[in-house]
């Protein structure tokens, strides 16, 4: 049984939040400070709380601007708070029909609407059935049971019975059966909603539980203080303070009660259940938590009468975290407001599954878990949470982009305070704020910034035209049994050389292996210098376009050169060049006169027409520029556009191209380990 729906009003700043579909597994709640997503979690979690918390407070809950009018809003009936949907699997409405001894659901959902003070159910059984099995149960004779037939639900039999003349001893019988149900049921039940309700379904319906900063672990708490405190409000447990309910946590866990750590008389066997408890509660949380896995958690009593009050009457609880790395201890409240959240969590939510047992169904409701984690404590937060998602329905709230997953962004929703409307929830991105948005646009660029490395070996350039140039080349020299660039690596064009230095300064230690091609100006690039003195980059790993621009003998350069690729301090000899310097100029002009066709209006660009220089890129704008010609209103002309027309024209290379490219690719390919 899961919810599926969920629809609050009424609830605080919550007018009508609209209907909210619940995943089967996680659901997040995204939308800026003060929108209403705690608001919606409190209303989901005083429908049905695991805990015994606090029920609807017409006058702490009702939206407070129609407050005073409550009463001539709602004049017959309370008002409506949450309308929650559940639905049921195959086999769940296998077991309860089988239980009943009848086909008692029509369908697999039903519904439970909470109001203030008063619950209302809204399950569809199959009546005719249902009063056909009570007919067929009671052993009537045929001509009596047919005259009967005609009932529609069980509550209409009961009254059929009722003003029957003469019902016989089989019929009596039934009717006082139904006569003891129908006196004490209340109205609006047929008869199989509500057999199906009591016997099957009531139950099992999930109950929520809710975990916000307000429960977070002490690091001591005297015990004498805490027992006095527990006296003080007897079964009443839910309303002491939260710091308190954690401790209690911790000791049922623990399987050590708070009149055995008082009345203690055995020190060795109150420290051997405690160490045995810090044991378990450390490979608990460091299961999850990989931040640092130096530390062990220690749990002890201790009584000290030189404190201060209450500390200096009876044992203390002490919670202390030691550090291998350091060795040394310190109390469990001068850890990172981080950890103290994550530790106080998982010990939390394992004491609320031991005191309601573990075949409770519950919905985890989570406000703003990921609020004090560094980015990498709440991925570690979030495997967690798809583990408890595996048996426990979980929604949480956030405004972190570490807090969603870019690649299931279908699970989020959006909490948003509209004027005149309040809090509204909903997945619909297109109507919202932009600065609600804004979470889910950052997680879903850092999912494709990560994503780009879909393969353990990348090759950096700076631009998307030498990502089409070099995958076409590639594709070329292998159609023609030649070797192209390796199949496992995947070309990163990263938006120029600046950024090429920023990824491999902060990709380089992810154990990616990263080789950087980028175009050559004779300057060197101070940061990528940099980053090979610091050793983050090796030398080798970082090529330019220019070590590969006279690796074959052309009309131009008829000794050509055999150091091809070779990173050599004899770079000033080089000229300056692009990927598209590679490209035989005569072919490179053949595709630039076809991309701009239509601009040049039938003119041709030929060689012999351009300036001297080395880039044929440069050498074509100055030349656009010298005659007059306007491709674009800034002047020049957008090389991509070239790249992009090759790559829907794709043109026959000639050979001098495609030896360069293959001199360039049998330097790159080697460079990657297997």
């Amino acid at each position: 049984m899961r919810l599926a729906h969920a629809h609050v009003t009424h609830f605080k700043s919550i007018a009508d939040s609209g209907d909210v579909t619940v995943d089967p597994t996680v659901t997040v709640l995204v939308g800026q400070n003060e929108a209403g997503k705690t608001a919606f979690l409190q209303a989901l979690y005083k429908a049905r709380p695991a805990d015994g918390g606090g029920k609807y407070d017409r006058e702490m809950d009702y939206p407070r601007s129609s407050l005073n009018d409550y009463d001539e809003l709602h004049p017959d009936d309370p008002a409506t708070v949450a309308r929650l949907i559940y639905e049921l699997d195959a086999n769940e409405v296998a077991e309860i029909n089988a239980k009943l001894g009848f086909k008692a659901l029509t369908t697999n959902s039903f519904y439970v609407i909470h109001k203030y003070g008063a619950t209302t159910i809204g399950v569809v059984a199959n009546e005719l059935e249902y009063v056909r099995s009570l007919l067929d149960n009671a052993n009537l004779p045929d001509d009596i049971k047919a005259s009967f037939m005609t009932a529609k639900s069980a509550r209409d039999l009961w009254i059929t019975l009722g003003g029957a003349a003469t019902r016989g001893a089989e019929a009596e019988k039934l009717y006082t059966e139904l006569d003891a149900r129908f006196k004490a049921m209340p109205e609006g039940w047929q008869g199989a909603d509500r057999e199906v309700w009591q016997r099957c379904l009531e139950g099992n319906v999930p109950r929520f539980v809710y975990f916000d900063d307000y429960r977070l672990l002490p690091g001591r708490m005297n015990l004498l203080s805490l027992q006095q405190r527990v006296a003080a409000v007897g079964e009443n447990v839910a309303s002491l303070d939260p710091k308190d309910v954690a401790v209690l946590g911790l000791l049922r866990m623990a399987k050590v009660t708070l009149q055995e750590l008082i009345a203690a008389k055995s020190y060795e066997s109150i420290t051997a259940k405690l160490e045995a408890f810090s044991n378990k509660v450390t490979d608990r949380v460091f299961k999850y938590w990989k931040q640092n896995d130096q530390l062990d958690v220690k749990i002890d009593v201790r009584i000290n009468p030189e404190e201060p009050a209450p500390y200096n009457s009876g044992p203390n609880l002490h919670i202390r975290i030691y550090n291998r790395r350091h060795r040394v201890t310190v109390g469990f409240d001068q850890r990172s407001r981080g950890f103290i959240w994550f530790f106080s969590f998982l010990v939390w939510f394992d004491s609320v599954k031991q005191q309601l047992g573990t075949a409770s169904s519950l919905i985890l409701l989570l406000d703003e878990p990921g609020l004090s984690l560094h980015a990498l404590a709440q991925e570690d937060f979030l495997r967690y949470i798809d583990d408890l998602a595996l048996k426990h329905q979980t929604v949480y709230t956030t405004h972190s982009p570490f807090m969603l997953h870019g690649d299931r962004l279908h699970q989020v929703r959006l909490v948003e305070d509209r004027p005149e409307y309040g809090t509204t929830v909903t997945d619909d991105v297109t109507g919202s704020d932009p600065k609600t948005v804004f979470p889910m646009q950052a997680a879903l660029g850092y999912t494709i910034a990560q994503n780009l490395f879909i393969s353990k070996r990348n090759l950096l350039v700076e631009g998307p035209s030498d990502l089409i140039y070099l995958q076409q080349l590639s594709a070329s020299l292998e159609q023609a049994g030649r070797a192209g660039l390796r199949d496992d690596v995947t070309i990163v064009p990263t938006g120029g050389l600046d950024n090429v230095a920023t990824f491999v300064a902060l990709l380089g230690g992810n154990k990616l292996q990263m080789v950087v091609l980028h175009d050559f100006s004779k300057k060197p690039h101070q940061r990528l210098e940099q980053l090979q003195r610091e050793k983050i980059i090796r030398e080798k790993l970082v090529l330019n376009y220019g070590l590969f621009r006279k690796s074959v003998k052309t009309v131009d350069d008829p000794a050509g050169t055999e150091a091809a690729g070779k990173n050599t301090a004899e770079t000033d000899s080089q000229p300056s060049t692009d990927v598209e310097d590679l490209i035989s100029v005569a072919t490179y002009l053949d595709l630039f006169n076809s991309a701009f066709v239509n601009q040049l209006k039938g003119k041709l660009v030929i060689e012999s027409a351009l300036p001297p220089g080395d880039r044929i890129v440069e050498r074509i704008t100055r030349y656009l520029s010298d005659t007059g010609t306007k491709l674009r209103p800034s002047g020049g002309f957008n090389h991509y556009t070239v790249a992009s027309y090759s790559a829907m024209n794709a043109p026959p290379w000639d050979a001098a191209t495609l030896e360069r490219f293959e001199a360039a690719f049998g330097v790159i390919n080697p460079l990657y380990t297997k």
